[in-house]
């Protein structure tokens, strides 16, 4: 009879158990488990951020920004000034006292001039703009450079020659890049003149993301050397032929 008791509890533990599972069942989630209130999302939060995609006429509108990089928008042309020649000073018998006054001598005459003294022109880049357009896989580029050059105390009249370098790159790749000796005429010491320059020769292949970088300025670091040695090697060739 006792036994009896037993297994009709057991019975009646089983069905209840099995009435709470039915009943979690009806309240569980698509994935089978069951829904405790954990991993709801509110409502009023905002969607997640998607991957950033360049819409086609985006990219055709693209056209890259031209920058200055640090110490190109100023350029200076200094006047030759002779060095001071070593002085001579008369001895005083005293070998000391003679070694400091011609080391004192030399270090004077070895100080070079005051360069703020020797400017001829001052030149300065105020303005950069581009312009770009889109044929046959390719971007031609305009880059126009605007500025004004400042006669200094030693002005004299005539024409400047500013090194002005146009690129594009793309990340550490050089997609083009170009010196310019470009030549200004200067005749009024009283006012700046102003200038425009503008490389219209800029193509580089079509760009298929907006990732090019597009610089101009001063370069007065031109391998001028290279360039005239390019010639002799011209000339040389052109008599032996």
């Amino acid at each position: 009879m006792a036994f009896h008791t037993f297994s009709g509890r057991f019975v009646a533990g089983l069905a209840l158990t099995g009435f709470m599972l039915a009943a979690a069942g009806c309240q569980s989630g698509d994935n089978g488990m069951l829904n405790l209130g954990f991993g709801k999302k509110d409502p009023t939060a905002p969607p997640p951020p998607q991957d950033p995609k360049i819409l086609a006429s985006q990219l055709n509108a693209y056209c890259p920004r031209v920058m200055l990089r640090d110490g190109t928008a100023f350029f200076n042309t200094y006047a030759n000034e002779a060095r001071k020649p070593r002085p001579k000073l008369k001895k005083t018998g005293d070998a000391a006292q003679d070694a400091a006054a011609q080391a004192a001598a030399d270090a004077a005459a070895a100080t070079p001039p005051d360069d703020s003294a020797r400017v001829i022109y001052q030149a300065s880049i105020s303005d950069v703009t581009r312009d770009c357009s889109r044929a046959d896989g390719q971007l031609t580029m305009k880059i126009a450079v605007a500025g004004k050059i400042v006669p200094g105390p030693k002005f004299t009249p005539g024409t400047i020659t500013m090194p002005i370098r146009t690129a594009v790159m793309h990340g550490t790749e050089v997609l083009y890049s170009q010196i310019h000796q470009y030549q200004v005429q200067v005749t009024d010491p009283s006012v700046a003149t102003q200038f425009v320059f503008t490389d219209s020769n800029i193509v580089v292949p079509a760009p298929t993301a907006q990732d090019y970088q597009a610089y101009a300025g001063y370069d007065e670091n031109a391998p001028k050397a290279a360039t005239d040695k390019s010639k002799k090697n011209r000339k040389k060739a052109a008599a032996t032929n």
